[in-house]
C-alpha cells in the first residue's frame, strides 16, 4: 500500500512540475536553446584539409618558408588544422596564402595553405560524376551536369562541374587530377601576358597537342584552357569564375 500511495505521490510531483514548465517556459524558447546547443558543438569541430601539391608539401617548425622542415607531406594526406591563417602573408608559386598551423602524423608545425584544400582529391581514374556525388556529402552546393552536343559523325560530351569557392587553385588542382593532364604543368602565375601558351615537354608518342592556354587581364586570371587532341580523339578543360563559385568544364569530341 505504501508503494502505490508514493507512485501516486511522485506522479503528482512530475504533473505539476511538467504544467508549470509548459506554462513559464514557450516552446519556441526551449527549441532555441537546444538549436544553441548544437550550433556549439558544431563550430568546435576541428577543420580538415588535403594536401595539394603533387610533390608534397613541407611541414615546417615555425611559420614562415625559412624554417627548418619537420616532415614531408604526401599530394592527398589529410591534415588537421589547428590554427588557420586567414591573412595573405605570401605568394608562392603564383599562389596567394600564409601559414596554417597543423598536425601531421603526431607532429605539429606549420605548412603554406595555398596548397591546402578543403576539397578531397579525386581518386585515381574516379569518374566526374563520381567525385561531384561524393563531395556533395560535405559541400551540399556542389553541382554537376552532362550534356551531349556535336553532330552524328562528330559528337562531343560535356561535364560540368561547379566547385563552391573562389580560388582558381583549387580549381586547378581539382581539374588537373580529375581530368588528368600532365602534372608538370604547374598552377599558372595570375601575372604574365594577357594571353600565354604553355607547350607539353614531354607529350606521350601520337599525342598531336596538350597545352595549357592562360587568358588574364590586369595580372588576373581570366580563363585556364588544357588542350589535348590526337588523330582520333580529344578534349578540352575549361576553367573560369562564375560568380562565387569555379567552373570546370570537360568536353571531348571525335576528330
Amino acid at each position: 500500500m505504501k508503494k502505490v500511495v508514493l507512485i501516486a505521490v511522485v506522479t503528482s510531483i512530475l504533473f505539476v512540475a511538467c504544467k508549470n514548465e509548459s506554462q513559464d517556459t514557450p516552446i519556441d524558447q526551449t527549441v532555441n536553446d537546444l538549436a544553441l546547443v548544437d550550433t556549439t558543438v558544431e563550430e568546435s569541430t576541428p577543420e580538415y584539409l588535403y594536401v595539394t601539391a603533387y610533390s608534397g608539401l613541407s611541414l615546417r617548425e615555425f611559420n614562415n618558408l625559412k624554417s627548418d622542415k619537420i616532415a614531408k607531406m604526401p599530394y592527398g594526406t589529410k591534415v588537421k588544422v589547428i590554427t588557420p591563417e586567414e591573412n595573405a602573408t605570401m605568394t608562392v608559386g603564383g599562389i596567394k596564402g600564409g601559414m596554417n598551423e597543423i598536425t601531421f602524423n603526431h607532429k605539429r608545425g606549420f605548412a603554406f595553405n595555398g596548397y591546402l584544400s578543403k576539397f578531397f582529391p579525386p581518386e585515381i581514374d574516379s569518374k566526374a560524376k563520381t567525385y561531384a556525388n561524393e563531395l556533395k556529402v560535405l559541400f551540399p552546393k556542389v553541382q554537376f551536369s552532362e550534356s551531349i552536343g556535336g553532330t552524328a559523325s562528330k559528337p562531343t560530351n560535356t561535364e560540368t562541374l561547379m566547385l563552391p569557392t573562389k580560388q582558381w587553385h583549387e580549381a586547378f588542382f581539382v581539374a588537373q587530377s580529375l581530368f588528368d593532364f600532365p602534372k608538370d604543368f604547374d598552377f599558372p602565375d595570375p601575372k604574365g601576358k594577357n594571353e600565354q601558351i604553355i607547350k607539353d615537354k614531354k607529350p606521350e608518342k601520337g599525342v598531336w597537342t596538350s597545352e595549357l592556354r592562360v587568358n588574364r587581364q590586369d595580372d588576373e586570371l581570366e580563363k585556364i584552357e588544357y588542350v589535348y587532341s590526337t588523330i582520333e580523339f580529344g578534349y578540352t578543360v575549361v576553367i573560369t569564375k562564375v560568380g562565387e563559385t569555379m567552373k570546370i568544364e570537360k568536353t571531348e569530341k571525335v576528330e
